[in-house]
């Protein structure tokens, strides 16, 4: 068990320089099917295969969950691949930021024009002093419309509604 410190932001563009970051493809698969907002995912990320269960540690706050991961083989990812699930599909970009690394996660398939901004702290007074980069537009990370498990199976025109309170505009990856 492991709790996550992070906050979410929408990215207001592709911050100079992300093509030439590390990333990962990742393939997301969230189960229960007929939940609103399925809370185990299966999840290939580059070459590492896992299973993961998370939930909110305090009340409402999204900012720290308590995730456990379970480690898959190849087999053992491709068998559950075959499960019917809420799918996701992402290119995830590790962009170095101010002495931390930013996982931005540019959404592919039907959610193409979504580019979502994660960081991770080691504590709550690091989180809750952190200031929002420039390349972000708002912070998302109580909106729980835009939560992974939320958006899975979702396309970006399902999602726009969610998107104008931001005055969020598509952002085209030249990636």
């Amino acid at each position: 068990m492991e709790i996550e410190l992070e906050r979410t932001f929408l990215a207001k563009h592709i911050p100079e320089g992300l093509d030439k970051c590390e990333y990962r493809e990742i393939l997301d698969i969230y189960i229960p099917i007929n939940s609103p907002h399925p809370t185990l995912r299966i999840r290939k990320r580059g070459d590492v295969f896992e299973i993961t269960k998370k939930h909110i540690a305090n009340g409402n706050d999204s900012s720290e969950l308590i995730e456990h991961t379970i480690l898959l083989s190849q087999g053992e990812f491709e068998e559950f691949s075959h499960i019917k699930g809420k799918r996701l599909h992402k290119n995830r970009y590790f962009y170095p930021y101010e002495n931390r690394v930013a996982e931005i996660d540019v959404f592919l398939d039907n959610l193409s024009g979504l580019v979502v901004v994660d960081f991770e702290f080691e504590s709550r007074g690091e989180m809750e002093s952190f200031e929002m980069p420039d390349f972000c537009l708002v912070e998302v990370t109580q909106d729980e419309a835009m939560a992974g498990g939320m958006l899975t199976g979702k396309s970006y025109v399902d999602i726009e509604k969610d998107l104008e309170k931001y005055d969020y505009k598509k952002i085209d990856d030249k990636n």
